[in-house]
C-alpha cells in the first residue's frame, strides 16, 4: 500500500512537470532532470507490470531531495 502510495505522488509530480512544460517551459530550465521525471511518471503510470522497487527507492533517497531543493529555489 505504501509502494501504490509513493508511485502515486511521483506520477503527480510528473504530470506537473509534463503540465507546467507546456504552460511556462522556461521554468522547467531550472528544475535539472525534468525530462526524467515526467519519463519516470510515464513508466508509473503505464508500465506498471514493469516497475523496480529499487528505482522508486533510489528515485526517493537520492533524486527527490534534489527536485525539492529546486523547487523551494523557484519559490524564493
Amino acid at each position: 500500500m505504501v509502494q501504490r502510495a509513493v508511485e502515486r505522488e511521483f506520477e503527480i509530480i510528473g504530470e506537473a512537470l509534463n503540465r507546467i512544460k507546456k504552460v511556462d517551459p522556461e521554468l522547467l530550465e531550472h528544475v535539472s532532470a525534468y525530462h526524467r521525471i515526467i519519463g519516470f511518471r510515464n513508466i508509473l503510470a503505464h508500465g506498471y507490470d514493469i516497475i523496480d522497487e529499487k528505482l522508486v527507492w533510489d528515485a526517493i533517497n537520492k533524486h527527490l531531495p534534489v527536485l525539492v531543493q529546486e523547487i523551494k529555489k523557484l519559490q524564493q
